[in-house]
């Protein structure tokens, strides 16, 4: 089992990392205060659910815990108001109190609606994460929680930190083979922001990856994790460094929106918008290895690194000026320098974005 500190003072908390945790949950929780007295809600998906759910409700009430749950459907749809108001229904039938704990097992999605009914219910209770992704070793690090508009992803949201995070590696083996490099999406991100060398060898060891090989993933995880709780200790509230982290994410939340939140997987929306700011980079004078290595790594995780012919250019260039991160017709962009180093810039012209958004159809 590895462990990592994410280092925010007194909202510090850790990631446990390892096989058949989900089995020993009770003994975390109790570890971390948990309140037995008052009752906690599982919060999870349909696929998920059908998985995981049981044994993570036997673990902890066998640890004395009064336990409800609530299932939602699986899909970014979930993330909405209305999915919301029905998980605060739930969390009031259950008699959640002051004291209670809301615990995502899933994947972004379910941690996003979670945490943000754990930030807003009773203006803020206990918040733990339990990922079953491996999308969600980038999502449930950080305390970034939030729901949709059917205008802009995320545009409803706090900065809600969980207690801790409890990371079961066997329930990434129950992830079908889409969702799997669409989560390495995000690993390869971290290496192309902070670390070259974790780049190379997400290169190099792909394959291992995509066959789920736990010596592999444990240390792709850790390793992800760690620049993620790195970038966070430094910058909890996304002033300055923390920006880094969205590398692809202006055009690949975009993409998300016009495909309406279902045809393209979060994971493969960023893929392309990172081939986006690579191609983004050339143009600051990037060296053209940036372009061709995130082009190579993402395609070898099975990730696509084209934009599909029949996305609108102009539906897209609409849903970024609604991005959070759009002023007076520039864009703040995160643009690679070189593998493992990138700069934040402020105002690239939203002509160049349209340029390239353009070009990413031409991609081979």
């Amino acid at each position: 089992m590895r462990e990592l500190k994410v280092d925010l003072g007194e909202r510090s908390y850790p990631i446990y990392i390892g096989e058949g945790l989900l089995q020993e949950a009770s003994s975390y929780f109790l570890k971390h205060g948990t309140s037995v007295r008052s009752p906690l809600m599982i919060v999870t998906d349909e696929y998920v659910a059908g998985h995981h759910l049981q044994a993570l409700e036997n673990s902890l009430k066998a640890g004395g815990f009064q336990v409800a749950s609530a299932v939602v459907p699986s899909g970014e749809s979930s993330k909405s108001l209305s999915m919301l108001e029905e998980l605060v229904t739930k969390a009031l039938e259950a008699g959640l109190d002051r004291k209670s704990t809301i615990v995502a097992l899933g994947g972004g999605v379910v941690g996003d609606l979670a945490g943000f009914v754990a930030a807003s219910y009773m203006r803020g209770i206990k918040f733990v994460q339990v990922p079953t992704t491996i999308l969600a070793h980038d999502s449930s690090v950080g305390g970034k929680v939030a729901v949709n508009h059917p205008l802009a992803k995320n545009i409803i949201g706090a900065f809600y930190q969980p207690e801790f995070v409890l990371y079961d590696l066997n329930t990434l083996q129950t992830l079908p083979p889409r969702d799997v490099s669409a989560g390495l999406s995000e690993v390869v991100k971290h290496g192309l922001i902070w670390d070259s060398e974790f780049t190379d060898w997400c290169d190099a060891n792909a394959d291992k990856l995509l066959a789920l090989e736990p010596d592999a993933l444990g240390y792709a995880l850790y390793k992800g994790s760690s620049v993620k709780a790195a970038v966070v200790s430094q910058d909890e509230r996304e002033n300055d460094l923390r920006a880094i982290l969205n590398l692809g994410h202006t055009i690949g939340h975009a993409l998300e929106a016009v495909a309406g939140y279902g045809e393209m997987l979060h994971g493969e929306a960023i893929s392309i918008g990172m081939i986006g700011s690579a191609k983004l980079g050339l143009r600051y004078g990037a060296p053209e290895e940036v372009y061709t290595t995130t082009k190579q790594v993402l395609a070898k995780c099975g990730l696509p690194v084209k934009l599909p012919e029949h996305f609108d250019v102009d539906a897209i260039m609409k849903a970024m000026m609604h991005d959070k991160k759009f002023m007076e017709n520039t864009m703040t962009f995160i643009v690679p320098t070189a593998i493992g180093k990138v700069e934040i810039k402020k105002d690239v012209p939203a002509a160049w974005v349209r340029e390239i958004v353009e070009q990413l159809k031409l991609e081979a």
